[in-house]
């Protein structure tokens, strides 16, 4: 019998944007990715699951998210957001009417169906819980739920081991509380990866060498089972520093990877196709598998760059709703034509049997192999409007194809991997290193990061004992600096202003709490204010934050569906 699978995996993540902003940049992130792309997944997955058809896709989501889509202030602003997108439509409908357009009403009409839907979703199916949906489709065995980073962060160039630690321990702990069970698949971030090997400082020469673990080992440490890399990873480390020149630091970083890397040259043959174990942490892997990845991924050549699908950047103002379609890839914006939401529907007929059958094609030869296709959830609806629809057809014909969609647990089970791999470093991030992370526009975060790293491991369990209150806020303001979405957004441009702001403004809200943290004197009322402001604003991780330096410890138990407190848990002192 031959065990050949295809492995799909959703990362799910918005950074903490609740009570920063609202548009362009802010809690409208959210809102769309909920409405575009989560919703429309939840009701795909139980339609199918509704056919018969498990899904058996697995699905990540930050910590940080699982708090956004629990919170009051998201459930209220996005029913909001919602009515105020029906009247929108209700509005262009009226105003193209006027202007003798009558084909862009009829789409107006589409818009306002589309989004009554999504309301009715989330209000009458699944009582304004879109996480607690996800979690019904997992306790039914439809799909995999797996955790992440606290707050996303870049796990590779944490200069500490403690900050790694209390960022997956928070990812153990929100899982717990939203889902019901322990976690067993964790998506790094980013997918960003660093071996045990020797560190140096990216910027202190005179910080001396230390050997630290891998992030496999942090995870196996933790209780997880597995995770997913970057294909290049796997054969030896074949990221290349090619922004090097243009940033010191980053060689500091390339030189202490390339001198592990050099030791896995003979590993270079090694297929993506199979899972592996890491050395030294012992801990199951993925690689993603790059050839179904940009089939998808990509705009130029992958499915949601076709002419008939829907164009996300061009939208109709006021309002913002979209009705053209790409037409073509070097068509000027102003040069769009009318989207036909019924030619989008054969395409992507063609394109879910396309992608089917190269699948199959590609292991034709293999009587044992697994596929892993790594995407951002918010690509299947959000960017690539059609994307759950796609992914609704692919998964009811592999459902009669020899191929099998199946969780990463399942594969695991199926496949059984014994053999031991010593991975590369690196990311799926441009030149497949940490460029676009660390780089010369990036530099002052990570130092400042550094910073509130060197002058947390000073504080005393005295200090934190009288200021309890303080010492909590101050974890959640490190795990909001420490977010890879301010490094990303900065060096890709996209929302530069506000990710300069939104790291700025938690460090030096993390400096304030740890002045008043080490000073003896109590709290003034002005700052007794200035705290209550802050717990309110920066208010993720309400029910437990992970304390950053261990002062309060998490064990697993079986009496507690494997999270014991022992001592205290911070989100209690």
């Amino acid at each position: 019998m031959s065990h050949k699978f295809f492995c799909l995996v959703l990362h799910s993540h918005i950074p903490f944007v609740i009570n920063h902003g609202g548009w362009p940049h802010g809690t409208d992130w959210l809102y769309e990715a909920a409405a575009e792309s989560y919703l429309p997944l939840l009701r795909v997955l139980t339609r199918l699951a509704g056919e018969g058809i498990s899904p058996r896709v697995n699905i990540s989501f930050t910590p940080v998210l699982m708090e956004q889509l629990k919170s009051r202030v998201f459930i209220s602003g996005f029913k909001k957001y919602l009515r105020m997108k029906i009247e929108i439509a209700r509005n262009d409908q009226v105003h193209f009417q006027k202007t003798g357009e009558s084909y862009l009403a009829e789409l107006a009409s589409f818009w306002e169906r589309f989004y009554q839907q999504v309301y009715e979703d989330f209000v009458l199916t699944w009582k304004e819980d879109i996480l607690e949906g996800f979690r019904r489709l997992q306790d039914e065995g439809q799909v995999e739920i797996l955790t992440s980073a606290a707050t996303h962060a870049y796990l590779p160039l944490l200069s500490r081991d403690w900050s790694i630690q209390s960022q997956i321990a928070q990812g153990k702990v929100s899982y717990q509380q939203y889902f019901g069970r322990p976690p067993e698949g964790f998506w790094l971030p980013e997918c960003a990866y660093r071996p045990r090997r020797l560190w140096q400082h990216p910027f202190n020469k005179r910080e001396p060498q230390a050997l630290r673990p891998g992030l496999d080992q942090f995870l196996a440490e933790a209780g997880l089972k597995y995770f997913f890399v970057e294909s290049h990873l796997l054969r030896g480390g074949e990221a290349k520093g090619v922004y090097l020149e243009r940033f010191p630091a980053l060689r500091r970083v390339w030189e202490g990877a390339r001198k592990t890397s050099e030791a896995m040259a003979s590993e270079k043959s090694l297929t993506p196709y199979w899972p592996y174990l890491s050395e030294p942490g012992r801990i199951a892997f993925f690689a993603r598998d790059p050839k179904s990845g940009q089939q998808v991924w990509s705009s130029k050549t992958g499915y949601p760059g076709d002419g008939w699908y829907l164009e996300f950047h061009k939208k109709h103002f006021p309002g913002g709703l979209r009705y053209w379609r790409i037409t073509g890839s070097q068509t000027d914006l102003g040069e769009k034509l009318p989207y036909f939401p019924e030619r989008a529907q054969e395409r992507l007929e063609e394109h879910a049997s396309h992608f089917v059958e190269t699948l199959v094609r590609d292991l034709e030869a293999k009587t044992e192999a697994v596929v892993a296709s790594l995407y951002d959830t918010e690509l299947f609806g959000h960017w690539w409007f059609e994307g759950p629809e796609w992914l609704y057809r692919v998964i009811k014909k592999l459902a009669s194809a020899e191929v099998k969609l199946e969780t990463a647990r399942a594969c695991l089970d199926f496949l059984a991997p014994n053999l031991i791999v010593s991975l590369g470093e690196g990311s799926w991030g441009a030149g497949g290193f940490h460029w676009t992370w660390l780089n010369e526009d990036t530099a002052w975060v990570w130092k400042k990061i550094y910073q509130l790293e060197q002058e947390l491991e000073v504080v005393s369990p005295d200090q934190v004992r009288k200021k309890k209150r303080v010492w909590k806020q101050l974890a959640r303001e490190k795990f909001l600096l420490e977010s890879s979405d301010w490094p990303f957004l900065i060096s890709t441009w996209t929302a530069r202003d506000y990710a300069e702001n939104r790291a700025a403004e938690h460090y030096q809200r993390a400096k304030a709490l740890l002045e008043w943290l080490r000073r003896p004197e109590p709290l003034s009322e002005v700052e007794k204010r200035q705290l209550s402001r802050w717990e309110k604003e920066d208010n993720l991780f309400q029910r437990s934050v992970v304390d950053p330096r261990g002062f309060a410890i998490l064990e697993n138990s079986s009496e507690n569906g494997g999270l014991e407190k022992k001592h205290n848990v911070q989100g209690n002192i």
